[in-house]
């Protein structure tokens, strides 16, 4: 066998090498090309990389050579030494029932591009696909390509049940006597559940439905990712809610023109039927963020007491119950912005999910409320050692005009003390626990909230059969909750810092990620028929 011949720009002629040297280089150039037949996985970092560069390719003028790498002629030293492929193309392998085209959606990396190792965009793309819930598991690698310096892309996913019970609620609705005692008690139940990837489409269809004492909801929803295969997707929800809501402080006195509201003696009571549609699309800004556009139209029929007073502090007022009585529309237009990079959906290591998100009732649009609701949440997780994780979340919202009552900020929502809010449904009359002794014991639903709260999660199983993991968790945090009049007109009785409606919250429990999707195993509900205080109910 001659000796491999090697082209250059230099004109020096060959010097014949020792016969053993010959062997020993030929050997290397064969272990060489057995190694770059399997690609380097990506999403590792630049050492996991480092042995495995692509082939040099003939020399071309210098500036040639910088284009097809991605690199500008004034590119520096490091730049020039990472390692670039030309793509080939994609694919795709494990995907039995997901469509090719619905992974190759939340893949930006197109054949004829240029791939950088050590891009973020490859483990971005990564948990993208883990975000969907429609697979186990991820993995993205390389694999030589048809000539030196390119390579082939290769997704080897997972496939997991993408029929999942997306929300379950199971708790326990409680009145409370004069000395904060819990009475009667009445459960109420609901779930929500989806087929998240339809015959393999990536379309979602869903409902739910939520169960009270005299309350019941209904929902149904369809999600295409891309609609009619465009990069936009389409969303429509389906709402139907006949349902109670509770309204006083203490020594409250109504008169309703429902004679059953009577027997409800410790409250005024709302009776409402809602009927609506939201019609949704949203785009992909890049790889971890979307923009969403929403509207929503339903028709309100509410009951609400003739007359109805209540104590507020030391002082009798009328109750304001945010809701016109009989039939009135609700059109309304809401607009957001999500940012996503966890790195799982339910179990989530490491990673951050924002959103930003203002909603606006529209009079012109045939509204009978005029209002703006602002709202900024934000979570982000921490990986710890041994597997720890630590998550930390913010939030806050106001809201300015005159919403319905369930478009406000509810205190259930907020403390973990209190069951919040299925579908809507506010079943639970207690007021929160109020741990501080501030006059957040006087609000219900509120103009304006915030929440700061801090988990720490310890694994305690891993398996790969119906339940993919149990996690233990412990979570504690600060809230605030307030309407307007708590800065214009607050309740009498209270002093200093008992002015500032804020209190704590606190939880603890499991949680498991199924095959059916994630289960949050709580105690705070229970904990929180314990009195937390004593003497006349506030």
């Amino acid at each position: 066998m001659n000796p491999p011949r090697f082209r250059g720009t230099s004109r020096t002629p060959a010097i014949p090498l020792p016969p053993v040297l010959r062997r020993a280089l030929l050997a290397l150039c064969s272990a060489l090309l057995v190694a770059s037949r399997s690609g380097p996985a990506l999403g590792q970092g630049a050492e996991a990389a480092a042995g495995a560069r692509p082939a040099a390719p003939e020399p071309a003028p210098r500036a040639a050579r910088h284009r097809a790498a991605g690199l500008s002629a004034g590119a520096t030293p490091q730049e020039r030494h990472r390692v670039r492929y030309t793509l080939d193309g994609i694919e795709i392998r494990g995907n039995v029932r997901t469509a090719a085209r619905v992974i190759l959606r939340y893949v930006r990396f197109r054949a004829g591009g240029v791939l950088d190792v050590e891009d973020p965009e490859i483990e971005l793309t990564r948990y993208r696909l883990l975000g969907t819930g429609f697979f186990a598991s991820v993995g993205l690698s390389l694999r030589k390509g048809a000539e030196r310096g390119s390579a082939t892309l290769v997704i080897d996913v997972v496939e997991r049940n993408t029929f999942v019970v997306q929300d379950l609620w199971l708790g326990i609705a409680a009145d409370e006597d004069t000395a904060g005692n819990a009475r009667p008690l009445s459960a109420f139940t609901g779930v929500q559940a989806a087929e998240t990837n339809l015959a393999g489409t990536g379309i979602t269809l869903g409902a739910g439905v939520g169960l009270a004492a005299d309350q019941l909801a209904l929902r149904t929803r369809f999600v295409d990712p891309a609609f009619v295969g465009t990069r936009w997707s389409a969303a429509v929800t389906v709402l139907y809610n006949d349902a109670r809501d509770f309204f006083g402080n203490r020594d409250v006195s109504f008169e309703s023109p429902l004679l059953e509201q009577r027997e409800v003696t410790g409250y005024a009571v709302v009776a409402y039927k809602r009927f609506g549609a939201t019609l949704g699309t949203g785009h992909d800004v890049s790889s971890s963020s979307q923009l969403s556009l929403d509207y929503h139209l339903e028709q309100i029929d509410a009951t609400v007491p003739t007359v109805a007073s209540h104590m507020r502090g030391d002082r009798r007022e009328p109750i304001d119950f945010d809701i016109l009585g009989g039939r009135t529309v609700l059109s309304s237009l809401r607009a957001a912005i999500d940012y996503d990079t966890r790195d799982a959906p339910f179990l989530t290591t490491q990673g951050t999910l924002a959103s930003v998100a203002v909603t606006v009732g529209v009079p012109p649009f045939g509204s009978d409320y005029g209002y703006q609701k602002f709202e900024f949440a934000a979570q982000r997780w921490f990986r710890l050692p041994m597997r720890h994780v630590l998550r930390v979340e913010a939030f806050a919202g106001a809201v300015a005009g005159d919403a319905p009552f369930f478009e406000k900020f509810y205190v259930g929502d907020l403390t973990d003390l209190l069951p919040d809010r299925l579908l809507d449904l506010a079943p639970d009359r207690r007021q929160p626990p109020n741990f501080l002794s501030t006059d957040i014991i006087e609000v219900r639903y509120g103009d304006f909230a915030a929440k700061l709260e801090a988990e720490y999660r310890i694994p305690v199983y891993a398996g790969r059969g119906s339940i993919y993991g149990v996690d233990f968790f412990g979570a504690a945090g600060l809230y605030g909750l307030a309407t307007r009049r708590e800065f214009t007109d607050p309740p009498t009785g209270y002093e200093g810092l008992a002015r500032v409606p804020v209190d704590i919250t606190y939880n603890l429990g499991l949680r498991v990620d199924t095959a059916v999707g994630g289960v949050t195993l709580a105690f705070s509900n229970l904990l929180g028929l314990i009195p937390a205080r004593r003497g006349e109910r506030k």
